[in-house]
């Protein structure tokens, strides 16, 4: 299985690896910064580059199948080639800052309108999360970007570690979890916590998405609309500047 670098250091932009696996227009890494297309979020672009004989190739998109397979411009790398990563870092940036405030939206939403999240889209220039809620006013949508606002100005961290499933199930708060959602396969759970002024948990939440690592990067947030999805379930519109 590929080492997902990205789990433990969402900063990092360049890394060394070898191919174990060309198949077609995609490579298979030992190791790898490129974050695939998951949770929401979009997977890294960027490009590969072969240290001795200066061949590149722009990594076009990341897929998470029986491990990470990164999709390749032109023929692949061969196996056992060593090659040189680097993230297209102002669309992962972008990423990181989207889905840290959409951690902060799901855990405005449940303080205030006990509305559970239910779905969310992340881009580089905008953002979507669906929830669980029948009708929310223009009044709701003004307090939640206030709210949201004063957390970005708190400048709160954000950090991220390993639990045990078992410890995870005991220790977290189902309703944002969801941990009966992942398959039992999963043994070890990523938990990313946003930590409040007097250093408990703002939000605690299991999630295999990059972050950024306090909530004053994200920048300011603007609620720019809504919609109804269905029965009980609201859009939320936002943009970051």
């Amino acid at each position: 299985m590929t080492d997902a670098l990205y789990l433990a250091e969402t900063r990092q932009r360049t890394f060394e690896a070898h191919v174990e696996r060309a198949l077609d227009d995609r490579v298979v890494l030992d190791r790898t910064c490129f974050y695939p297309t998951g949770g929401g979020q979009p997977s890294d672009t960027g490009v590969f580059r072969d240290p001795v004989t200066e061949t590149t190739w722009r990594v076009t998109g990341v897929e998470k199948r029986d491990t990470i397979h990164h999709m390749v411009d032109g023929n692949p790398p061969t196996a056992g080639t060593s090659l040189v990563g680097e993230l297209d870092w102002e669309r992962r940036y972008a990423h990181m800052r989207y889905h840290t405030a959409q951690h902060l939206l799901s855990a405005v939403l449940l303080e205030a309108f006990d509305a559970e999240t239910t779905g969310n889209q992340l881009y580089a220039d905008h953002a979507h999360l669906d929830c669980a809620y029948p009708r929310i006013s223009a009044t709701d949508l003004a307090d939640i970007e206030a709210r949201l606002n004063d957390l970005v100005a708190a400048d709160l961290p954000v950090e991220w570690y390993v639990l045990d499933r078992g410890e995870a199930e005991r220790r977290l708060d189902p309703e944002r979890t969801r941990l009966h959602l992942l398959p039992d396969s999963i043994t070890e759970i990523r938990i990313v916590e946003v930590v409040g002024p007097d250093g408990t948990a703002y939000d605690r939440t299991a999630c295999a998405g990059t972050h950024v690592a306090s909530t004053g990067a994200i920048g300011s947030v603007e609620v720019v609309g809504r919609e109804t999805k269905g029965t009980g379930e609201e859009r939320i519109e936002f943009v970051l500047s």
